[in-house]
């Protein structure tokens, strides 16, 4: 066994069993070929969860809620003039950061020969999901990666998770989340141009990994690593820069949609100010947008300040996977729209950041039930009544509340592993940080002079 599997065998069970009872079956699960046919496996189930709408439901009103499979990549097909033969942005603008406008506008012209328009949509869907399961694959070998040699089996935990298998085809985040957890992986090995340009990508294909530059400022300053943060930060503004200035260019109007819809846009299903405006809460359920940015941003800002207090202020430097989940969290739980497909953002970081499986498993369940619920409560929209499958608001919102307050505690329990260092399981193997690269090991330079106290872990049976 190696070093770093010797100390895992030492630690408290993750998952039932660990690598201290089964290393030779653990070691088999964090081999490159199990993830990778564990990732298609789950590719495959997402898939063969939108055979009703491949059928034809997409077309026939309130049946693809139904059966639950709905998906914006088919409808988006044709509302963004794919189907028509206009090109993303510069012959119709898109709602979407400049990559999925790429991603959009290849599989259109792999599917333009196909004359029947409905067959022609369902192909497009068809080889968009082939992309996509190819970008959830490096997702997951790309979190194995981070997890470190002893915890790469872990990474089963995002290939088969249950809320990204039903959310995997319903928008294009998997190639965000494929690319932003690569140039992670880059980070972890070193390579800090790698990273940036990685990240770079990533945040031209969905915005929210732009937050992952808060957690690193913070862990390089606190190690005195400013110069690899700023290698990382160039290269990835160049990266971004690269893809979107001639987009920008060309098509001002188009480029520009994306931005311009995300300030203008309304509490929207999922977040927990569609719950206050829905139930007329005073002040933080006022409708007018500029309130509502003001309290959404404001909310962040907070959230931020206290993670970056907790990054400087905690007596053991925090672990990046930890940063980054709980400020992603907050993006999440601060932000205006919470779509079900956000889960695929935070399955790798909740999993590098907390692998134990039942503070997961309550999380999954409540992902999995906000799925199910989303669908059920368009139905009661579209149709006015519950008589078709749809559930009142007091159903729809306490599974929202459910998914709210189960991020919140994964965030609780990550900032007490954070103030109770020897309880964090990655660190009970005798690590520091497998995906911290330069920050691994590294001595602090800079920390509040009103450090939180270190609390120390109780006795584990």
């Amino acid at each position: 066994m190696s070093r770093d599997g010797a100390r895992a065998s030492q630690a408290s069970p993750a998952w039932p069993g660990s690598a201290a009872a089964w290393p030779r079956v653990t070691a088999l699960a964090g081999s490159a070929t199990v993830l990778v046919a564990a990732s298609l496996a789950g590719s495959a189930l997402g898939f063969l969860d939108k055979a009703a709408c491949r059928a034809g439901a997409w077309n026939v009103g309130i049946e693809q809620y139904q059966a639950h499979c709905y998906s914006d990549i088919y409808p988006l097909y044709f509302t963004e003039g794919l189907a028509s033969g206009k090109i993303p942005y510069i012959g119709h603008p898109v709602e979407y950061p400049v990559l999925i406008g790429a991603a959009m506008q290849a599989v259109a012209w792999l599917v333009h020969p196909i004359s029947n328009p409905l067959i022609r949509g369902r192909e497009f869907f068809d080889v968009t999901t082939a992309l996509l399961a190819i970008f959830a694959v490096a997702g997951t070998l790309a979190t194995a990666y981070l997890a470190g040699r002893s915890w790469r089996w872990t990474a089963i935990g995002v290939a088969l998770a249950p809320g990204l298998i039903l959310a995997s085809f319903i928008n294009w985040d998997l190639i965000a989340m494929g690319l932003a957890m690569t140039g992670l992986a880059a980070w972890a090995a070193r390579r800090q141009v790698l990273a940036g340009i990685l990240l770079g990508l990533a945040v031209a294909t969905k915005f929210y990994p732009v937050v992952f530059f808060g957690p690193l400022l913070l862990l390089c300053l606190r190690a005195g690593r400013l110069r690899a943060f700023a290698v990382t930060t160039a290269s990835a503004a160049a990266a971004w820069l690269a893809v979107n200035l001639p987009v920008a260019v060309l098509a001002p109007g188009g480029w520009s949609r994306f931005y311009v819809l995300n300030s203008r846009r309304p509490a929207d299903w999922g977040s927990i100010w569609y719950f206050f405006e829905s139930q007329h809460w005073p002040l933080v359920g006022d409708p007018r947008l500029s309130l509502l940015n003001a309290l959404s941003l404001g909310s962040f800002c907070v959230l931020f300040a206290l993670i970056a207090a907790l990054a400087l202020g905690a007596q053991r430097r925090p672990r990046l996977a930890q940063l980054c989940f709980l400020t992603l969290a907050a993006f999440l739980l601060a932000g205006k729209v919470w779509s079900p497909q956000y889960v695929i953002w935070l399955v790798p970081l909740a999993v590098l950041a907390r692998p134990r499986l039942w503070s997961l498993a309550i999380w999954q369940a409540a992902e999995v039930c906000y799925f199910f619920a989303i669908w059920a409560y368009l139905i009661t929209i579209v149709t006015g009544s519950t008589a078709q499958g749809g559930i009142g608001a007091g159903l729809y919102f306490a599974a929202l509340l459910a998914r709210f307050c189960a991020v919140a505690l994964l965030c609780v329990l990550v900032v007490r592993d954070i103030l109770r260092p020897a309880a964090d399981i990655v660190r009970q193997s005798g690590l520091d940080d497998p995906a911290g690269g330069v920050l691994s090991g590294a001595p602090d330079r800079l920390m509040l002079r009103a450090r939180f106290r270190e609390y120390p872990a109780r006795q584990q049976s």
